[in-house]
């Protein structure tokens, strides 16, 4: 992923893939999901550099709302990744990939947002284990959202991630104490409104094409400005824009960006961008980055981020207007600018809100009213339109003038003294050079012309002044004095030849002359305060490399001259504060800051020197950056170099440089002062081969200020000068400038360069070595030395004189500030030009006429001056040079000596110059040569190796047969030559290793070239030291030895007290047995690991239930007073010895194993550039192994008398034979971690191959399925013959179904120096010796034979064993306990004490050393695509056993451990004061239908379900229903092991590691609807409180003071019974079985067979109501209306009556009446 806006941001999304059930209006919005775990992508900032961002999401904690299924989205730039979706949690664990897509609607629950170049600046560029905080921003008034924890590492090429071993899951539980912030930021963010206002712009280029311009012109009839401009801000993720103004070079806007972020923000940079509106597509103009850090203060008297209203400037390409800009990328901000572009006025305030605010709570619902549009965030998804901001246009009219600063005239002066080393290849043109400031002075494309009718007339300004910035300034247009006319171009004038590569402009006495009037808003004194600020930084900057040179020549005190580099701070800082009275706010900061020198000062002592020089070099840059001041009213002044009028060249100069001030400490560092400048080639084109070449070096005088100050500007020029003024001026004003200067007065001078050697020069043939020679530029002079072939590390010992050098200017000003020199080096080629190496710049030491040529200046000192190649290092050269006023020949100091008759007419450097010399003997252990590869497609047969040192040397025994034995025969050769005195002057020693071929050929096959022989130089050793009494110290060991009662993993009893306890627990629990297994009783070499690595909480715990007994053995070193140990038999106690793991590689512990045998890597081929410098690997085409070992003759006889001293070996005494020796080699993978990953879905598939010689072992078959983390728990055994075989090389690969393994990352190791290295790294030493057990002896060499041997060989009096556990080595006494037990029981053995002597081995003198313990090691994985970036790391080591020793022990198991079975047995019994969700339809009452859903997580689709509870009307609910979930749990991590497929399409499956948590659900059923969700608690099974005995004691404290109750792991436990608090409360029993014990007495589901439980006692109207209407009827409507119903009854009755009484009365009646 390209990013080509700045740092990119690290955006963290978490949405909910489905509604709350309180759901705001408006929240929901779609989304996609599809996630890879780790983001791998790369970032361009202005370095251009290549990075991998690592973020690997583990968990989300304290999600705010109920029954979410949360999804993590990561962004960086406009890649997005997605993870897999977790169900029904507001607590999801993660730390599983899944790449496939799919679509859904969620809310956004927070953001997180932060920096990429934060996460970098971070020690070891890396967050790990941190949580960070979610917010809303739309949701300003909420606070915190959630936490999100992850890992976030970004790394460049050469980085080296350590991987911090995980922490205690305690403490990382501590979420308050683990934020994912920087340091220095409060957890408590607040949320601010970033006022960003944008007022006008001025001094737009061209946009278009003149042909459209005419088109336009010809139809519209009228000329427009050709550019339609609009400003764009970018911060934080958010991007706002202003509106389009047509047709305009001087846009105004008025209008303001509004950006919502929590406040400090993480993201440091605001991006401010003018870009040209287009059909097509839109167009950067210019870009501007603002450093917020730069515009604020967080101290205690700080402000809050302002700016401005203040002019920025924006730099990039040329100005005129190409279809195709190549320079493109300079107006994006990517590299330097190579031309002024525009320049906008803007102003930055920040606002902190006040969410509480009744204002603020309403705009969270409707943000400003006013607002014309509304700006998303940049991307193209619907779901990440999450991020506004806003923009408001015409909301405060036109800032005044002054509000800016008054505008003054400034006057720009330029002289140029000198042009030379001009390139070639323009050297055939006329070549004139242009200086601009701004768009003032720009001949060729600085003019943008306006119509007659689009020129405006601001108020208060002259038409002139208006148009000044926009108009060619260089046309004739006076100012308002009438007298000066700009001329910023200096005559066209041919190039003349300097030497085959350079020209040069014979400018001589007449110097060219340029002056520029322009107009600027007033800031001086911003400028000032960082001129001040630089040349303070400068200071320091030159104290603190005197006292680097101290250090590294290590020479006497350089702790007194940092504490006098500091105190002169101290005084420049009190002095800045009455300087600075009138600004209150720089008070303090100055205070501050001389309060901070002083009290560095007072720390530096002769031992925290180095310390404290880092603390005042971190001072330097903090310095450095207060001093760049952010609001720029004046631009920086450009000087292009003009051939054919075209732009060739330029050099950019700011403008705080060279401005003027009448008070020198203000005064820019370069304002009237001559100046060496080196013009380069703009854009890319300065980059790689083309950019190293220089392109032009002007001796230039610049000068800029007020045009009322410019009295002075031309004191700084040297003196002897006439003015030249232009010929239609007049010689009337003497106020205008001259437009050239001619100098009468001139010095003549002899310049002589000593050029003495080079070393470490670029490799620049295929060779590996370079032909060099070096050519010295001087003024107009040139000259070279001679060509040295093949070598890097040339000794020219040549002298240079350049005769009749004329400089201009006064002799006293020269001897002051003399022009620099130039020296290049190349490598000279037998076909075409020279090829570039490197360039270095000198100052010659100056002697006038009148000088005595003699001490202390005279002879100079050679001096080294380290070669650059662009940016990077290629070489030092060794020199000295000296200029000599010449009056006369015999003024001149003699040339000492002939010139060498064996070279021609060359002169060597003289004697006074040249070092003194001594003679020294050089001793080269000659061992072997190791991995040589074919040259020219042939194999190397007979190697030699060459030695040269200053011209002598010595060959080594030509190695008759390589492939059979690439060792050498004769160890050690010797030769005498004469070195310099002082080691720093040491020449290089180069090792060439050469193949003899037939016919007395030889052929080239690699070089070494040893820059430094000081490591090299032999000391005698320190006879005081033999003394044991003045060196030894006492000691003190302290070993822990725990006797544990109940942890499963870290104690060991015996049988028989295991059934006195099991007969205990009998009594107590009713005949319960222990449910501890007897195999888990068992320490493993897992448990010495994991303690090893503080990961297992199991360790504190264990302890905490444990007897914790401290045995302190003091060791003495007198006879009078001994330690007595504190000793209990094993049968009591465990000694607890964990393992020595290392974060890192054993060679970067114990210095490459080259303690005696060095390994020189032997280069061939052409180096790499710049930051190609990463792949010398690829250079090398084997090594070289021996050692080299200096001394000065003659050499004391005291040494030479040693006995058993062999004359032949010299100084390599007692060392090994290098015949060949087989070995067995057992390499031992324990796991892998943070592997890069290598298939589609964000996984890999790894698996182990090893490598050594011809064996390759291949592991295939035991891949660990889609794993980033894999446990692989293997060893492996190869035979190996050393030296042939041993280089070993562990490789992780990818498992493919189909196609080929992909490699992603290996380490190699060199075995042999490890074999024979003194510190003995063929197995590592146990801080305990046993003979069986976890923690038995692996060396087949017991310790007493070991210490024996390393006696013998030391030549050490010892080891003798006596009575009271005493061993006596080297006249030093160890104690230590003799009992050992074995299979017959506690015996008398030596071995303890022996192991004493070795666990302590480096306090013997002479000979001592730290032995390697017993260890893992940390390797980093390396893939050679991807060269520099780590692809994870592993976790191994190296046993290695000669096969002429007894074979050793079977190797010890390490295979990983298996999960053991668990059935997790969950009764829930009760429910109380649940939410009662549903109105009756009949009754109206408050009810609920309550059932209770659970599962372990990661098993959710295992979930289970209790029945219901219908009709409960006050919240309580009786089930008696069991859940049962089976489960696999590592008890070493505590985590639950899934193994599952991931899709159908998976072809096995993937095992997955997740926190044992035991969900539990109340749900509301509904019949003809969804459920409805009430209320959840989420029990972590190792900690969780315990439960309430009763109802009414249970309440939500118990979760809420959940840290500061106490807890209990259902793991121990077994059996827990309680009420736990959620939306309401419920009575549950949770019941831990292994799967032994459920196979034995299994358990039914629900209420079912077998061990049913009872029916719950519901109350009669727990019913449904279509399942049993009649009961219904009787208990929701007789119940509730009886008396209604027996009423309307009665009613219905007493109607009918009447009815029927009314019917029949009147036939009644009629019968009475008629009398029938």
């Amino acid at each position: 992923m390209s990013v080509h806006h700045g740092k990119p941001l690290l955006v963290l999304f978490l949405f909910r893939s489905k509604p709350d059930i309180k759901m705001e209006p408006g929240s929901g919005r779609p989304l996609f999901c599809f996630f890879s775990l780790r983001v791998r992508s790369n970032l361009l900032d202005n370095v251009l550099i290549s990075h991998q961002i690592s973020i690997t999401v583990i968990e989300a904690r304290q999600l705010i709302g109920l029954n979410m299924d949360p999804v993590v989205c990561v962004e960086i730039g406009d890649d997005k990744k997605y993870t897999s979706m977790k169900e029904s949690t507001n607590c999801p664990y993660y730390n599983e990939v899944r790449q496939t897509m799919m679509f859904c609607f969620g809310t956004l629950v927070g953001t997180f947002k932060m920096d990429v170049g934060t996460v970098y600046s971070q020690p070891e560029h890396q967050f790990y284990h941190k949580w960070a905080i979610l917010s809303d921003p739309d949701d300003i008034t909420a606070g915190c959202k959630g936490y999100v924890k992850c890992d976030i590492a970004v790394v460049g090429k050469g980085d080296n991630i350590k991987t911090p071993h995980k922490a205690n899951e305690t403490d990382e539980d501590d979420i308050e104490g683990n934020l994912l912030l920087p340091e220095g930021i409060p957890a408590e963010r607040q949320w601010a409104r970033f006022y960003v206002k944008v007022y006008r712009a001025e001094g737009l280029p061209k946009m278009n094409t003149s042909i459209m311009a005419n088109v336009k012109k010809a139809f519209i009839g009228e000329n427009r400005d050709l550019v339609d401009p609009y400003v764009q801000v970018q911060f934080a993720g958010q991007k706002g824009k202003t509106s389009v103004q047509k047709s305009s070079y001087e846009p105004i806007w008025n209008e303001q960006v509004i950006f919502t972020e929590l406040f400090p923000p993480l993201c440091k940079r605001l991006k401010v961008q003018i870009r040209d509106s287009d059909k097509v597509t839109d167009v950067a103009i210019g870009t501007h980055f603002i450093d917020l850090r730069k515009i604020s203060n967080d101290g205690d008297k700080g402000f809050l981020p302002t700016l401005g209203p203040a002019w920025v400037n924006m730099y990039g390409s040329t100005r005129q207007y190409t279809l195709m800009d190549e320079h493109q990328d300079l107006n994006e901000g990517l590299g330097e600018g190579v031309s002024f572009r525009a320049r906008l006025l803007l102003s930055i305030a920040v606002e902190i809100l006040d969410t509480t605010l009744p204002d603020i709570i309403k705009e969270r619902h409707g943000f400003y009213v006013c607002s014309e549009f509304l700006i998303s965030c940049t991307s193209s998804s619907s779901h990440s339109s999450t991020v506004k901001c806003f923009t408001t246009s015409l909301l405060f009219s036109s800032l005044h003038q002054s509000a800016t600063g008054k505008m003054e005239e400034f006057f720009l002066f330029g002289s140029f003294l000198e042009a030379t080393m001009i390139d070639r290849k323009i050297g055939d043109k006329a070549i004139s050079f242009e200086i601009t400031i701004g768009n003032y002075g720009n001949q060729i494309d600085g003019v943008s012309k306006l119509s007659s009718t689009k020129k405006k007339k601001k108020d208060g300004e002259s038409e002139e002044e208006e148009n000044e910035l926009i108009q060619n300034s260089s046309e004739d247009e006076a100012d308002e004095d009438a007298d000066l006319v700009s001329v910023s171009c200096t005559p066209l004038m041919k190039p003349v030849i300097t030497d085959r590569n350079y020209f040069h402009l014979p400018y001589f006495e007449k110097k060219p002359c340029v002056y520029i009037k322009s107009w600027w808003q007033d800031q001086r004194r911003r400028l000032y305060n960082s001129n001040m600020m630089d040349k303070i930084a400068d200071k320091l900057e030159e104290g603190l490399n005197d006292v680097q040179e101290i250090i590294k020549t290590e020479k006497a005190f350089p702790e007194r001259r940092l504490r006098g580099v500091l105190e002169e701070l101290k005084f420049v800082f009190s002095g800045l504060l009455s300087f600075f009275f009138f600004l209150s706010h720089t008070v303090p900061l100055q205070d501050s800051m001389g309060q901070q020198a002083k009290q560095i000062r007072t720390q530096v002592k002769k031992n925290t020197v180095r310390d404290k020089l880092k603390l005042a070099q971190n001072f330097l840059q903090k310095l450095r950056f207060l001093a760049d001041e952010p609001q720029h009213s004046i631009p920086d002044v450009f000087v292009w170099m003009m051939s054919n009028n075209k732009r060739i060249a330029y050099a950019r100069i700011p403008s705080k440089d060279i401005l003027y001030s009448i008070v020198d400490e203000e005064t820019g560092k370069d304002c009237g002062k001559v100046k060496a400048v080196f013009l380069k080639l703009p854009g890319k084109k300065s980059f790689g081969p083309a950019g190293w070449t220089v392109q032009a070096k002007l001796e230039l005088y610049l000068w800029l200020g007020l045009n009322k100050q410019r009295k002075d500007f031309l004191s700084g020029l040297p003196n002897g000068f006439e003015e030249i003024k232009a010929a239609k001026m007049g010689p009337s004003l003497q106020s205008v400038p001259p437009v050239s200067l001619v100098y009468n007065m001139k010095q003549v001078f002899q310049l002589r360069a000593h050029m003495y050697q080079a070393r470490s020069l670029f490799a620049a043939d295929s060779s590996g070595l370079s032909d060099p020679f070096a050519r010295v530029f001087f003024s107009t002079h040139s000259q070279v030395t001679e060509v040295l072939s093949e070598t890097l590390c040339p000794t020219w010992d040549q002298l240079l004189v350049f005769d009749d050098v004329e400089l201009f200017g006064e002799a006293s000003e020269l001897r002051d500030d003399p022009p620099i020199i130039v020296v290049e080096i190349y490598d000279q080629d037998t076909v075409g030009k020279a090829e570039f190496i490197g360039r270095t710049f000198a100052k010659p030491t100056i002697k006038m006429c009148d000088e005595h040529y003699g001490p202390p200046r005279f002879p100079p000192q050679l001096e080294y001056y380290q070669v650059y190649r662009g940016n990077c290092t290629a070489g030092e050269l060794l020199a000295a040079f000296e200029l000599l006023q010449v009056n006369g020949r015999a003024d001149l100091p003699p040339l000492e000596g002939p010139t060498d008759s064996e070279r021609g007419p060359i002169l060597p450097v003289p004697l006074g110059i040249r070092p003194v010399l001594s003679r020294y003997r050089i001793e080269v252990l000659f061992w072997g040569l190791r991995d040589l590869k074919r040259i020219n497609l042939a194999q190397v047969d007979r190697p030699r190796v060459d030695i040269e040192c200053a011209g002598r040397g010595v060959q080594s025994v030509l190695i008759q047969n390589y492939k059979k034995n690439p060792n050498f025969s004769t160890l050690v050769k010797w030769f005498e030559v004469d070195l310099p005195e002082n080691e720093l002057l040491h020449p290089p020693l180069n090792i060439r290793v050469v193949d003899c071929r037939a016919f007395g050929r030889f052929i080239l096959v690699g070089s070494h070239a040893v820059t430094s022989l000081r490591r090299f130089i032999y000391s005698a050793p320190d006879k005081n030291s033999n003394n044991w009494a003045s060196a030894g110290r006492g000691r003190i060991a302290v070993c822990v030895c725990v006797i544990t009662k109940m942890p499963a993993l870290f104690y060991q009893t015996e049988e028989e007290s295991d059934k006195e306890k099991k007969k205990k627990k009998k009594k107590k629990k009713g005949g319960v047995e222990d449910e501890d297994e007897t195999d888990e009783r068992v320490l493993d070499w897992w448990s010495k690991y994991f303690a090893s690595i503080e990961t297992l909480k199991e360790v504190g715990s264990s302890l905490t239930s444990s007897f914790i007994i401290i045995i302190i053995i003091i060791y003495t070193h007198t006879k009078m007073n001994q330690h007595t140990l504190m000793y209990m038999p094993t049968r009591a106690l465990h000694i607890f010895l964990p393992v020595q793991v290392y974060n890192k590689e054993l060679e970067s512990e114990f210095g490459s194993f080259e303690d005696w045998l060095h390994t020189f890597n032997l280069y061939r081929g052409k180096a790499g550039d710049d930051d190609e410098h990463v792949l010398d690997d690829d250079r090398i085409v084997g090594r070289f192994k021996g050692s080299l070992c200096m001394y000065k003759l003659p050499l004391s006889e005291e040494i030479t008398r040693e006995a058993g001293f062999d004359p032949s070996m010299g100084m390599f005494q007692s060392i090994p034979h290098n015949d060949p020796i087989n070995v067995l080699v057992r390499v031992y993978v324990v796991r892998a971690t943070d592997l890069h990953p290598a298939d589609i879905n964000g996984k890999a598939d790894p698996y182990i191959v090893i490598k050594l010689g011809k064996s390759e072992v291949k592991d295939k078959e035991n891949y660990i399925s889609k794993q980033l983390n894999p446990v692989f728990g293997k060893s492996f055994d190869i035979e190996a013959t050393f030296p042939m075989e041993s280089m070993l090389t562990v490789s992780v690969y990818d498992w493919d179904l189909v196609g080929t393994d992909d490699l992603i990352g290996e380490t190699k190791i060199d075995l042999e120096n490890r074999f024979y290295s003194k510190y003995r790294a063929t197995c590592g030493i146990s801080s305990s010796y046993s003979v069986h057990g976890y923690n038995v002896w692996r060396d087949p060499m017991k310790p007493s034979q070991i210490l024996a041997k390393l006696c013998k060989d030391g030549k050490i009096n010892g080891p003798h064993y006596g009575p009271g556990g005493k061993v006596k080595v080297a006249n030093r006494i160890f104690h230590g306990p003799t009992e050992l037990e074995d299979e017959n029981g506690m015996t008398y053995s030596e071995e303890h004490l022996a192991l004493t002597v070795l666990n302590h081995w480096e306090e013997i003198p002479r000979v001592g050393c730290k032995l390697i313990p017993e260890h893992v090691e940390t390797r980093p994985l390396l893939n050679p695509d991807k060269p520099g970036i780590e692809q994870g790391r592993i976790e191994m080591w190296v046993d290695m056993f000669p096969m002429d020793m007894p074979a050793p022990g079977p190797a010890i198991d390490i295979s990983p451990r298996k999960p053991k079975r668990y059935e997790l047995r969950v009764i829930i019994w009760n429910t109380d004061e649940v939410i009662l969700e549903d109105d009756d339809y009949f009754t109206g009452e408050k009810s609920s239908d309550i059932f209770v859903r659970g599962w372990l997580k990661g098993q959710q689709e295992d979930k289970q379900d209790t029945d219901v509870h219908y009709h409960s009307l006050t919240g309580e609910g009786n089930f008696n229903w069991r859940f049962v979930f089976p489960f696999d749990y590592l008890m070493a991590e505590e985590k639950i092991v899934i193994s599952k497929k991931e899709s159908m399409f998976s072809w096995d499956e993937t095992e997955y590691k997740i926190p044992p948590r035991l969900t539990l659900q109340v749900w509301d059923a509904d019949h003809f609807s969804a459920d409805d969700f009430l209320g959840a608690i989420e029990l972590d099974l190792n900690r969780f409180p315990r439960g309430a005995k009763t109802a009414k004691q249970c309440s939500l404290d118990m979760i809420r003071n959940e840290q500061e109750l106490p807890t209990i792991s259902i793991f121990k436990q077994k059996r827990v019974k309680g009420w736990w608090p959620f939306v309401g409360k419920v009575e549950a029993e949770l019941h831990l079985v292994t799967a032994e014990e459920a196979e034995k007495s299994p358990v039914g589901l629900g209420r079912n067979e077998p061990d049913p439980l009872e029916k719950p006692n519901r109350p009669d109207t727990s019913l449904m109501w279509f399942l049993g209407p009649l009961k219904s009827i009787r208990y929701f409507i007789w119940h509730n209306y009886r008396w209604l119903i027996l009423k309307a009854l009665g009613l219905i009755l007493l109607l009918l009556m009447l009815g029927l009484f009314l019917y029949s009365i009147p036939g009644y009646l009629v019968k009475k009446m008629l009398g029938a």
